[in-house]
């Protein structure tokens, strides 16, 4: 099975900000606009039906995942525990579309922002166009972003400078568990063990262990910016 994997590797090399990455942004972009330009229809006529799609689309991508590694025999508890921040979010974005509590949307619309953007960004993807597991990472990824701008444009959840805090807290404590479980199992979850094998903005933070303390930063930094916009476009 190993092989079957080194082969699909070898036959579907994934291009950074190739066409297919590309075309995979300019998607995830062009949903959260409609979002936006379509929010009033939205809260009038398909709110369920957007909230259980997006909820059918993060299980199905999260069960594939799992799916994958196991029929290829690759699952291991060392790289395959949801516990990469993507995976956390996704979770997350399910039980906030779900219960519809503002702190549980405080903690999650910057997490979930952040990394999936990141993710999409720089992804530590070993698949390329036309893998399933391109389509499976980058719809999955797409769907939490779209999610929390979902909550944000169509459910009008609020945010204030306290939110930016309670996630930044609430991102800490989630690092320093799984901190804990890299160390039982030997793992690198959200990367605070080495850095990502793939390229990705990591490589320019500095050595290990100084990138995380990079990354506190550009995360508050990014939690802020993303605040500072969003206010000024629900003033507007």
């Amino acid at each position: 099975m190993r092989e079957l994997v080194t082969m699909d590797r070898e036959l579907y090399p994934f291009d950074l900000f190739g066409v297919p990455h590309m075309v995979a942004l300019l998607f995830c972009l062009a949903i959260i606009w409609s979002l936006y330009h379509f929010r009033d229809t939205l809260r009038k006529q398909s709110r369920k039906l957007w909230i259980y799609s997006l909820i059918a689309i993060l299980l199905i991508g999260e069960i594939s995942f799992h799916a994958w590694y196991v029929t290829y025999g690759e699952w291991d508890l060392a790289v395959n525990l949801p516990l990469q921040l993507s995976s956390i979010s996704v979770y997350l974005v399910v039980f906030m579309l779900l219960l519809k509590r503002r702190w549980l949307f405080e903690i999650t619309f910057f997490i979930g922002i952040t990394g999936g953007l990141i993710a999409m960004m720089t992804p530590e993807l070993f698949f390329g166009f036309p893998h399933i597991r391109f389509f499976q990472f980058f719809i999955v990824h797409a769907a939490i972003v779209v999610g929390c701008f979902y909550m944000l444009f169509v459910e009008r959840m609020a945010l204030s400078w306290t939110s930016v805090l309670k996630s930044f807290l609430a991102l800490n404590v989630i690092a320093v568990l799984v901190f804990m479980v890299n160390g039982l199992f030997d793992a690198n979850y959200m990367f605070l063990s080495e850095k990502p094998a793939q390229a990705t903005l990591i490589d320019l933070m500095g050595p290990y262990p100084w990138y995380i303390v990079t990354l506190e930063l550009l995360a508050f930094t990014l939690f802020c910016l993303i605040f500072l916009l969003v206010s000024k476009q629900n003033k507007r």
